[in-house]
């Protein structure tokens, strides 16, 4: 999550920024994993601004806490809680999520609470996946079959890797309108972030296997592939395609 945090923040940061975050804004990050956007949050808005992160894995919450004091950063917070329990009420000029709709089985859900969480006239911003955009140069078959085990594995827990552009068609469904559309997609020819993919691999085997998607044999195969590929000075390898919506609650 480090590396995907320092991978996304130049794309996030103009985001946050054009949809108005300044100094004194009092924010909340949901799904905030380890805290890396609450925390450069937190530095933007400064002393008279606050920061609240959420996420239901306690132990990511604790190295948010850690890296908070570590910074003495006094204005951000951190708790556990699942985030379609959000029950704040208009307390927040902006509500922020990235890569958490994807995972869910009811987003909508979780879209209302984080609009019900803003204040009106506050502002909710999103980023997520279409993973099915992932694309290398040249094309590798072991990043495709990567990509395929991925969303399968995504599916078949009842949410959806390729929510990106469905997120305008969602804001409107929980009555947001005057909505910002943007997308990005980085690419890498070297560096920490071109390993994303591989990390990512490592981290869902153990549902691949649970599943019956893929043997232990099969998914080392294909971790030598993916190796082999992202390991060389020649090729290109993009991130799933981010769509970045926001609006203001009305």
């Amino acid at each position: 999550m480090r590396v995907v945090a320092r991978a996304m923040w130049p794309t996030t940061e103009p985001l946050l920024l054009s949809a108005g975050l300044a100094s004194g804004m009092r924010c909340l990050d949901v799904g905030c994993g380890a805290g890396d956007v609450s925390l450069a949050l937190a530095r933007i808005v400064g002393a008279s601004g606050s920061v609240n992160g959420v996420d239901q894995d306690e132990i990511k919450v604790q190295f948010a806490r850690e890296d908070a004091d570590r910074e003495r950063l006094n204005n951000v917070q951190f708790r556990a809680s699942n985030v379609e329990q959000l029950d704040d009420d208009a307390e927040y000029d902006l509500v922020y999520a990235r890569f958490l709709l994807t995972h869910l089985r009811d987003p909508a859900a979780v879209l209302r609470r984080m609009m019900r969480a803003t204040r009106p006239g506050g502002v909710i911003v999103v980023e997520d996946i279409d993973h099915g955009g992932v694309f290398s140069h040249p094309h590798s078959p072991a990043l495709e079959q990567f990509v395929g085990l991925y969303n399968r594995v995504v599916r078949s827990r009842g949410a959806d890797p390729e929510i990106g552009p469905k997120l305008p068609g969602l804001f409107r469904e929980v009555g947001l309108a005057e909505l910002h559309v943007s997308h990005v997609q980085p690419v890498y020819i070297d560096g920490e972030a071109k390993q994303i993919h591989r990390i990512t691999l490592d981290n869902i085997a153990p549902a691949l296997t649970a599943a019956g998607f893929a043997t232990d044999a099969e998914l080392e195969v294909l971790t030598r592939a993916l190796d082999a590929f992202l390991t060389r000075p020649d090729t290109l390898v993009s991130t799933p395609r981010i769509f970045q919506v926001w609006a203001r609650r009305p």
